[in-house]
């Protein structure tokens, strides 16, 4: 035991010696330099006096009787713990076998016999400045680790938090394998999956410049952004500009985060896949081949708003199509000699996809074969998505909690776009958050969203911008369909689409009608009850699904006016699969 005693001051010394003159000779000479002096005539009462005495300094003879000073010196360290306690062996032995073996029992130091007061002086003198430093660093030490321990409970209520909002939303689902293998309890490198209202899913994988806590802020703004407005209904072009516009303001100069966004449609079979600095991703074909996903894009972040580039790269894929994108820490991942696992390394797994059974599970087996035991030093992040079909994946879990607001129960709104708002502004989420506004609703955020989405797109692509549907059937077709949408929207003027929607509740539940109307030429929507429906302008999925999720559907007018009548209960939503 040490109390916090000030650096000069009188010590207490313990001295032990079977000689009672040579004890008494030192003890006069400790005693003149002012310290507090107790006696011990041999080793066992040295360690009595001890445990009572809790000296500073202790001088012990090394030949006693009952016990002898190598023994009294372990005693006395064991009993000291943590504390430093000097032991000075008085002696006169020369052997040096004998004096090794007394600095092995605990002893720090030698005084020779017969003592000189100068030499005694300096030694306790250096022994206490060396124990005063020791109590110094021991007490530091002991800060650091309570405010150490301090900082990691902070860090696992805010990881908590931090997982509350930056889930996994539905990475769980049975087309998705990932892997992620932080070095710290935040890291910088994020990972999130959210369905959509329509159907397929969003999918993030970023990296932040930098490790742990300071690298993992930026990914909770991200959190919220992505799954709320996917959520919502937002397409990606959307989520993307909001993340970076918010990113833009919030991020030091220097720290920005290298991504790649992916919307997966499984109707249509499409990826649409923005990449900002994240290493080559690959879409790699049932039958093996394998299609380079590289960055066209600077990292979130980095641009203004208006200098931001949202455009997306379309690839059109068949079921068993996979896609394969992660972060740095794969290229970079070190063996014991510090090679990196490299491309070429990711490649040959890649080539190997089949024997381990899928591509994740070959890129991960030889990142783990390289490696072997040696630690990891980056963030290593890593997400597959098969391309399915849409009937195999049912009842996704966004984890999106539900608004705790009470909504109106009968309303009625009218919402007209018109011009060029049509070629880059996307009303649905608009759409949507009103409908939502109905506590019973919100539990039928796909269907509604669905609803929504077939008859704004129907409207805009068929409607007003005359695209047709069998465009889509092949992959060049697929191109040429967007590639002339945003050729047609560009110059869109003198058109408008307008969305008219009543809403009742009943003791059950209640009806959304919702009617949309564009200003397109129309079409002779007789021929829908004909055997060429496959050819009309609402052919396809999009007239099942209306028919499907609604009570009633109606075209009036010249075509170009579309009614549908949607009644929901309280019971469970209805598949749309």
């Amino acid at each position: 035991m040490d109390e916090p005693l000030p650096e000069k001051g009188p010590l207490r010394v313990l001295i032990a010696d079977d000689s009672d003159s040579d004890r008494l000779i030192l003890q006069a000479m400790v005693k003149r330099l002012g310290h507090d002096v107790v006696a011990a005539e041999d080793g066992f009462a040295a360690v009595e006096q001890y445990r009572v005495f809790h000296p500073h300094i202790v001088l012990l003879d090394v030949m006693m009787p009952r016990m002898d000073g190598m023994e009294a010196a372990h005693e006395i360290k064991a009993l000291a713990g943590e504390v430093l306690v000097p032991v000075i062996f008085l002696t006169s032995l020369s052997d040096a076998g004998a004096l090794a073996r007394c600095l092995e029992s605990g002893g720090d130091d030698f005084l020779p016999k017969p003592y000189n007061r100068i030499i005694i002086e300096a030694k306790i003198n250096a022994f206490n400045r060396m124990r005063l430093m020791h109590r110094t660093l021991s007490h530091q030490r002991d800060l650091i680790h309570a405010r150490n321990w301090q900082l990691l409970q902070e860090q696992e209520v805010a990881k908590r938090v931090f997982d509350n909002v930056a889930h996994t939303g539905c990475l769980n689902a049975s087309n998705i394998q990932h892997h992620a293998s932080p070095t710290s309890i935040f890291n910088g490198d994020v990972l999130f999956a959210c369905p959509r209202p329509s159907g397929g899913m969003h999918i993030l994988i970023g990296d932040f410049t930098g490790h742990g806590l300071p690298a993992a802020i930026g990914a909770m703004p991200v959190a919220e952004i992505f799954y709320g407005m996917t959520s919502k209904g937002f397409g990606c072009g959307d989520v993307l500009r909001e993340i970076n516009q918010k990113l833009k303001r919030i991020l030091p100069t220097g720290m920005f985060c290298c991504a790649a966004f992916i919307e997966a449609d499984f109707h249509l079979n499409c990826l649409r896949v923005w990449n900002g600095g994240l290493p080559d991703g690959y879409l790699i074909r049932g039958n093996g081949e394998r299609e380079i996903l590289t960055s066209n894009h600077l990292p979130l972040g980095v641009l203004s708003p208006e200098r931001f580039a949202a455009a997306v790269d379309y690839y059109r894929t068949e079921p068993g199509d996979t896609l394969l994108f992660a972060t740095d820490g794969i290229l970079e991942a070190e063996n014991a000699d510090g090679e990196m696992f490299g491309q070429d390394r990711l490649l040959e797994a890649l080539d190997s996809a089949e024997e381990h059974g899928s591509a994740f599970d070959a890129v991960m087996a030889g990142v783990r074969a390289f490696t072997g035991a040696h630690l990891v030093q980056d963030d290593l992040t890593i997400v597959a998505l098969e391309m399915v079909e849409e009937e195999a994946l049912v009842g996704l879990d966004n984890r999106t909690p539900p608004s705790a607001l009470r909504g109106p129960a009968s309303w009625d709104c009218s919402y007209s776009i018109s011009d060029r708002t049509l070629g880059h502004f996307n009303p649905l989420p608009l759409l949507l958050h009103i409908c939502m506004e109905v506590p019973g609703l919100r539990r039928r955020s796909g269907e509604v969203y669905t609803l929504l989405s077939e008859l704004y797109t129907n409207a805009l692509e068929h409607g007003i911008l005359g695209l047709p549907s069998d465009w889509k059937s092949s992959p060049e077709g697929f191109g040429r369909y967007y590639a002339e949408r945003e050729r047609r929207l560009a110059s869109l003027r003198g058109h408008r689409i307008e969305f008219t929607l009543h809403h009742r509740t009943s003791r059950d539940g209640g009806e959304l009608r919702i009617v949309c109307e564009d200003s397109g030429p129309g079409f002779d929507y007789k021929d829908l009850l004909g055997p060429d429906e496959a050819q009309a302008r609402y052919a396809g999925r999009g007239l099942g699904l209306l028919r499907q999720l609604s009570v009633s559907l109606d075209f009036k007018g010249a075509g170009n006016q579309v009614e549908v009548l949607y009644q929901w209960d309280y019971s469970e939503p209805r598949s749309q699969g």
